[in-house]
């Protein structure tokens, strides 16, 4: 396995699937509890694994393509998901801003606290390998992705802050101002991925 496209092309298969079973697993234990910032955690997974996608594409194409071609393609795939970011950050908002003023209190979610340390635990470690990959190639795509792998381990940060002062100490309110922190992190993501900015 010395070969650091199939490296990298290993490191987005794990990337998708290890975020696609944490989306599955956070809005299902998020709709559980009530949780908007555990759904708003699963559903920037879902976008992060349509991102893994077209990185998995770009690793596996880049000696059938010109350069043109796959510029031009990513560019179209890099605008899809830079919207996805905008609707789920638009919908984590309204969810947030819901439960705030209406003061709707979610059910402390111990499987969500397993969740975010897991997370705190596999997305830096993966970063890393990523980073590591991306300088023997000298890609740029694959070190923004492994920004973004850095950026959801802050999430799951901020994520298991609103989670354990809910579940340790009631503080309800932590869990929907932890979804406006994520919304932050949505809309800036969309916005860096639709303005092209690195």
């Amino acid at each position: 396995m010395n070969d650091p496209y199939r490296r990298g092309i290993r490191l987005e298969y794990f990337t998708i699937i290890y975020n696609a079973l944490e989306a599955v697993a956070s809005i299902l234990f998020g709709g559980i509890a009530g949780s908007i910032a555990l759904i708003g955690f699963g559903l920037d997974s879902v976008v992060e694994s349509l991102s893994g996608g077209i990185l998995l594409w770009r690793l596996r194409k880049h000696e059938t393509l010109t350069e043109e071609e796959e510029g031009r393609i990513e560019k179209k795939a890099v605008k899809f998901v830079a919207l996805t970011f905008f609707i789920l950050g638009a919908y984590v908002l309204f969810e947030s801003a819901k439960k705030l003023i209406l003061q709707e209190a979610p059910e402390p979610s111990l499987p969500g606290i397993v969740i975010a340390v897991l997370s705190i635990i596999v997305m830096p470690l993966l970063a890393h390998r990523k980073i590591r990959a991306a300088a023997e190639i000298r890609s740029k795509a694959l070190i923004a992705d492994a920004k973004e792998t850095l950026a959801c381990a802050l999430l799951s940060v901020a994520l298991l802050l609103g989670l354990g002062l809910n579940y340790v100490v009631g503080l309800w309110w932590a869990d929907p101002v932890v979804g406006l922190v994520i919304v932050f992190f949505l809309f800036r993501e969309g916005w860096e991925g639709w303005t092209g900015e690195d």
